[in-house]
């Protein structure tokens, strides 16, 4: 049993108490709560921090393992080193405080059992598998031949699953779930990363997208669709997509149809800030779409905020090295945005699991029968944001009631 005395403590949803108690018995939850309420522990493992948190929830990751930032180059590089470099990325995410990655789009399916197993550190993944995507669409590699991309899959980097009409892309969904997806990701509108699409253009018909998320909810899965531009966004909602990945292109139009359909928005605003300082490690085209979408991203997302739209922390970081493990700056990025301290980390922690929908698991809050997924960090949150995002500030994780990272 591990007792954490914490001179504040905040659940995830609801108010902050000070001082707190969380006491995790196994994988689970306890108490978490007044320092006055909490029961005897008679043996616990007694830890005394500064804040107590869910452990974070990051909605958008990638587990790639890709040195670089070209679908190109990627396609050529051999799976197994990346997916040596894609492990050490999921440890520095652990450590950075992220306990939870929904994962859409890289090798988290297969790096999932090794972490379950505790073979390796990483925190919970639930994967997507390959990207459904159009032919000629964000997820395809337009400067390779068509051929080599589809023989992707048999070299082992499932990064997409090229899909079109409504029977490839229903086989493409069942694909996925063959590997025990957990989400199924589709690129409903252009992207930055690929060369000749427009990040507004929709892809996937209204057809096609209805048959994709009508065959993933058959399974209690849900869709989570990449969306930069408003056609692909309103597409996506009208079909059922659970959340709106980016939103680049989101108006008010668009915001009160998320309110509607209980769409949660993933923003991301992490990846396009990275972008803005790669022009060059980026191609070129790359470069100049990033910098296209930029402002009209960050607006978004203040509408976003100022409507109410449900928001879930993601960053899309995909490049392997120094990014992972420093997550939690996106919620400086939300704060940014117009949400207060509380709500950004409710972003971060309990809105997570909506993005699973029917697969969620009790997670994302300090609340009694949760996962024992916590952290602790040196820094009151409510009072300072920038801290966030420097991993060396996160002291203390425990994931499904371990003890992860301590103070050496």
């Amino acid at each position: 049993m591990i007792r954490i005395e914490a001179e504040l403590l905040i659940p995830g949803r609801g108010e902050p108490v000070s001082p707190g108690t969380v006491v995790l018995d196994g994988p689970r939850i306890v108490y978490a709560g007044d320092r006055s309420g909490a029961p005897p522990t008679p043996g616990a493992d007694v830890t005394e921090v500064a804040t107590v948190l869910p452990g974070l929830w990051e909605c958008h990751g990638h587990f790639l393992g890709s040195p670089v930032a070209d679908l190109e180059r990627i396609a050529t590089m051999r799976p197994v080193t990346m997916a040596a470099r894609a492990t050490a990325d999921a440890a520095a995410t652990l450590a950075g405080g992220v306990t939870s990655v929904r994962e859409v789009g890289g090798f988290g399916l297969d790096l999932a059992p090794a972490i379950a197993e505790g073979r390796v550190p990483g925190p919970t993944i639930h994967g997507a598998g390959a990207i459904l995507s159009t032919t000629g669409g964000h997820a395809d590699i337009h400067g390779l031949s068509l051929d080599f991309v589809h023989s992707l899959d048999h070299r082992g980097l499932t990064f997409s699953e090229l899909c079109d009409g409504v029977p490839q892309c229903l086989t493409a969904v069942r694909k996925q779930l063959r590997r025990n997806a957990k989400v199924i990701k589709i690129c409903a509108s252009g992207g930055v990363l690929s060369e000749v699409d427009h990040p507004i253009h929709q892809q996937f018909s209204g057809d096609e997208l209805a048959a994709i998320v009508a065959e993933a909810h058959r399974a209690e899965r849900v869709v989570a669709a990449h969306c930069h531009g408003k056609p692909g966004i309103m597409a996506a909602l009208r079909a059922g997509v659970t959340t709106i990945e980016h939103g680049s292109y989101l108006d008010e139009e668009a915001a009160d149809l998320m309110l509607e359909t209980g769409a949660v928005l993933v923003p991301t605003r992490f990846v396009v800030e990275e972008l803005l300082g790669m022009e060059d490690a980026l191609p070129r085209y790359a470069y100049e779409k990033g910098v296209m979408i930029a402002d009209r991203h960050a607006e978004a997302m203040k509408i976003a905020v100022a409507k109410g739209v449900p928001i879930a922390m993601g960053t899309d970081i995909f490049v392997s090295g120094p990014s992972y493990g420093r997550n939690g700056r996106e919620i400086r990025h939300l704060q940014d945005a117009g949400m207060t301290a509380l709500e950004a980390i409710g972003a971060a922690t309990a809105n997570g699991p909506r993005t699973l929908g029917p697969q969620a698991p009790r997670s994302g809050m300090l609340a009694e029968g949760y996962d024992a997924d916590v952290i602790a960090v040196d820094f009151d949150p409510l009072a300072d944001a920038s801290p966030w995002g420097d991993p060396d500030r996160v002291t203390h994780v425990w994931k499904a009631g371990r003890t992860a990272k301590r103070p050496t």
